[in-house]
């Protein structure tokens, strides 16, 4: 059975007070939030929407920005539905970022595969039936454990399979879908939920 995750923050924020860069870049990820919405990727939740996604600001450094937690990705997004994560600290639990809301409850799993994987520039989080229930006909990567959102033991659940990979299964509960660019990880997404739309389910 699918879970999506709530709105809830579990970590510590430590806010620069700053808000976020006007980049040009935000364009192209409200682009794709209104596609995961439109598309059944990160359907309606409560007041916002279950999934996130994100991209990295520069090569090779692991700031990245991130929707807010709880946001509606089915609205017209502005910079001030972003936030721009600088750090995240296992140790004290706390995410040091800039903007005006809270980024979103799975900050930390974002910044544990930049920070594991420099190819990754795109990491887009999302929750679809067809995708999960479909996942062993397509021998998609899946997590051994179903963990709870926004911990450390989904984080450490991930991480674990990792390596090289561009799409994974977090067990009952959603997908990941990682791509050197934000089109690539879009187009990868809408790929796998076509291919399990196609053939029958099998769990």
């Amino acid at each position: 059975m699918e879970r999506v995750e709530k709105a809830e923050v579990k970590f510590k924020v430590k806010s620069t007070g700053k808000p976020v860069p006007a980049l040009d870049s935000l364009a192209e990820l409200s682009k794709w939030c209104g596609l995961f919405h439109e598309k059944g990727l990160a359907p309606s939740y409560g007041e916002g929407s279950s999934g996130n996604l994100s991209f990295r600001v520069a090569p090779m450094k692991n700031e990245f920005i991130i929707t807010a937690s709880g946001l509606p990705l089915k609205n017209a997004l502005t910079a001030n539905d972003f936030v721009l994560v600088h750090d995240f600290d296992r140790a004290s639990f706390t995410v040091s970022a800039s903007g005006a809301k809270k980024p979103s409850s799975q900050t930390a799993l974002h910044h544990a595969i930049y920070e594991k994987r420099p190819d990754v520039n795109a990491v887009f989080h999302g929750h679809c039936s067809e995708i999960l229930g479909n996942a062993a006909r397509l021998r998609l990567t899946q997590t051994r454990a179903e963990e709870d959102y926004g911990s450390l033991a989904l984080v450490d659940g991930v991480i674990s399979v990792l390596s090289g990979r561009g799409f994974i299964i977090m067990k009952n509960h959603g997908f990941l879908s990682l791509g050197k660019t934000m089109d690539e990880a879009g187009s990868k997404a809408l790929d796998v939920q076509r291919r399990a739309k196609s053939g029958p389910r099998t769990q």
